[in-house]
């Protein structure tokens, strides 16, 4: 974002609460909402870090914006903080992928947001704007086990009557395997004959991941799954949120798989320390 666009944005939001309202409030506006879907919206609003547009801001309900990213301030008020605290040259975003699953939309993102990041942004909409915020941010690799990126891979949605069916499926998954109940089951969950694996330290193929865990057992700080706060999904991409234990420290988990003939034949992910609550800048929680 160029420097007059950040003055542009940050100006912005003194006029949102100096005067209490937005141009949302104007009938163009409240059109335009009405008029594109609400996967443009949030893919809007994210891309604007880089492009330095005014408008999506339009898309955030001013008096109801509940922020679960807990380095940043609740509301509105919290996303004009970081906004206005941009780097020389700002920050940049482009979103790769975008799924809408009932109120919520999830999206997959290449940042540089105080440096390269990948994230997950899960967004929920009431009434047409965005009314809470949920995300997952990791650093970049700049080399993985695979040999893949973090992001490459397909990106349109498929078998979109099969939403439901393959958000249950992977809810088997979470407790089968990742939670560790059946893990002698996960040939039924995982191709094995295909298995596309973009975690920056795990290889291809089942025996990759196999390889990874049994690496992980080894150094005494095994990946734990504790809890799993919610699945979304959009034909065969499901994206679920956890929390757990990674490298001997709470974490948050998002996990996004692709489903072909009724197995997970790729996989994405982010892992993100969860900070003490002393240093939360608000009180929403991670999750």
């Amino acid at each position: 974002m160029k420097g007059l666009q950040t003055i542009a944005i940050t100006a912005l939001f003194g006029l949102i609460f100096s005067c209490g309202t937005t141009q949302s409030n104007s009938s163009t506006e409240k059109e335009t909402n009405m008029s594109i879907s609400n996967k443009e919206k949030a893919v809007a609003l994210l891309n604007s870090l880089s492009t330095g547009d005014q408008t999506p801001i339009s898309y955030i309900n001013p008096e109801k914006y509940i922020q679960h990213n807990l380095a940043v301030g609740d509301g509105l008020a919290g996303f004009g903080a970081v906004v206005a605290a941009a780097p020389p040259g700002g920050f940049k975003a482009k979103v790769i992928r975008a799924f809408e699953d009932g109120d919520f939309v999830f999206t997959h993102t290449e940042y540089d947001f105080f440096g390269p990041k990948i994230g997950f942004d899960v967004f929920r909409f009431e009434d047409g704007l965005i009314v809470e915020h949920w995300d997952n941010l990791q650093e970049t690799a700049t080399e993985t086990a695979s040999g893949r990126t973090q992001i490459d891979g397909p990106t349109a949605s498929t078998d979109l009557a099969k939403t439901e069916e393959n958000k249950t499926f992977i809810k088997g998954f979470m407790k089968d395997i990742l939670m560790g109940e059946q893990p002698d089951k996960i040939t039924d969950y995982v191709s094995t004959e295909e298995y596309a694996q973009h975690n920056p330290g795990v290889k291809d193929g089942l025996a990759g991941l196999g390889e990874a865990i049994e690496a992980l057992a080894k150094t005494g700080m095994p990946m734990e799954y504790h809890k799993n706060h919610f699945v979304l999904g959009e034909g065969n991409f499901v994206l679920t949120g956890s929390e757990g234990k990674f490298m001997n420290k709470a974490v948050a988990f998002y996990d996004l798989f692709r489903i072909e003939n009724g197995k997970i034949v790729e996989h994405w992910d982010t892992i993100e320390e969860i900070p003490a609550r002393s240093e939360w800048k608000n009180e929403n929680g991670k999750f």
